[in-house]
């Protein structure tokens, strides 16, 4: 008996020397395993007599469960140990200020959309959203594009599945189909109030269905380098009426850009130029008179005179009903308005580039 208590107190003499868990289990083999002292003791039972096996293997049994004890208690000792080690590594001093979550905001870009309706909602625009998988009729043909327009080209962009080899569906490459649909909504509603004899809804006055609407919304075409991209935004702006002219079109025009700017000094020029949809046509161009922009002419519009062909299919008489139209990129006046030289990085989704507009 005295040689089993000389390997239990051995065994917890080698425990108690293991430092880490891969020491103890190197320990744990000299006695417990396969080639163990216990397992040795055990094999020696075999030559023993029969009375003395029963005896001696309680014994050793019992030797057994005295160093598997020890070893748990080591094992535990160790994890104990670790894990005040790993407790003080990721001590926190709850005496120091709370983790806030920031607090987002909206993007540049929104912020422009934001604000280019508040400013011609105090004109009396209303705004119209429309869908931006549209079909070929509203996108080019309603807008006195035909499908053998050469200005077709310039719009080259995404076709999806649905609508006809004739009629196929697209992204909208502009906002300008909802000059369509937003005018032919409209007369039909005044249309459908004459017939029951009820007044006229919103802004149409007896019988001139005067339309002023802006429409804002994402826009796509196959286009990507540092002042473009495949997806952008642009916003509409139309005026229908029985005496609308040019001259209301460079006036409203004119007001919005010193507004959006907050810069009364802000000069526009209308050049000459070419829309399937309006007739005349003009490219709208600003300079700053200050600022690091100054004396710079750059261009941020198209506008011009709605076309009698586009009239005729919002369902008005050209003879009768005149207004203008014209088209605008927000992002450019985000642009211009933050000192943005390359579009892409409002749509790569750099937080530390969006912050700074918070």
């Amino acid at each position: 008996m005295n040689e089993l208590n000389f390997v239990v107190d051995s065994a917890k003499e080698a425990f108690e020397k293991a430092l880490t868990p891969a020491d103890l289990e190197n320990a744990k083999a000299l006695f417990l395993g396969k080639s163990g002292r216990i397992t040795e003791l055990m094999k020696g039972m075999a030559a023993l007599p029969v009375d003395e096996k029963k005896s001696r293997g309680a014994a050793i049994n019992l030797a057994k469960q005295a160093i598997e004890a020890a070893l748990n208690s080591r094992r535990q000792a160790l994890a104990d140990a670790e894990l005040q080690i790993q407790l003080q590594a990721e001590a926190l001093d709850v005496t120091l200020p709370g983790r806030q979550r920031g607090q987002g905001g909206l993007h540049p870009v929104s912020i422009t959309l934001e604000r280019i309706e508040a400013i011609f909602g105090s004109m009396g625009f209303e705004v119209a959203q429309g869908p931006e998988i549209e079909t070929d009729w509203f996108n080019f043909t309603a807008l006195n594009t035909p499908e053998d327009h050469p200005a077709r080209s310039m719009h080259d962009t995404f076709y999806v599945e649905g609508g006809s080899v004739s009629a196929p569906n697209l992204l909208r490459t502009h906002t300008s189909p909802m000059q369509i649909r937003h005018a032919v909504q409209h007369v039909k509603q005044h249309r459908a109030a004459a017939e029951a004899g009820q007044p006229s809804v919103g802004l149409f006055s007896g019988s001139m269905p005067e339309i002023r609407v802006i429409a804002p919304g994402r826009t796509y075409r196959v286009d990507s380098d540092a002042t473009h991209s495949p997806m952008f935004h642009q916003c509409e702006g139309l005026w229908i009426g029985e005496n609308v002219s040019f001259k209301d079109l460079k006036f409203v025009f004119t007001d919005f850009c010193r507004t959006f700017f907050e810069s009364d000094d802000l000069v526009l020029r209308f050049r000459p130029s070419f829309f399937p949809f309006t007739e005349p046509s003009a490219e709208i161009d600003i300079q700053f008179q200050t600022g690091p922009l100054a004396g710079r002419w750059l261009e941020v519009a198209g506008s011009g005179q709605v076309h009698p062909n586009v009239i005729r299919n919002m369902g008005l008489d050209p003879e009768k009903y005149i207004g203008f139209a014209f088209g605008m990129g927000p992002d450019r006046l985000t642009m211009l308005r933050y000192g943005v030289n390359d579009l892409r990085l409002f749509f790569d989704g750099d937080i530390r580039f969006l912050s700074q507009f918070q």
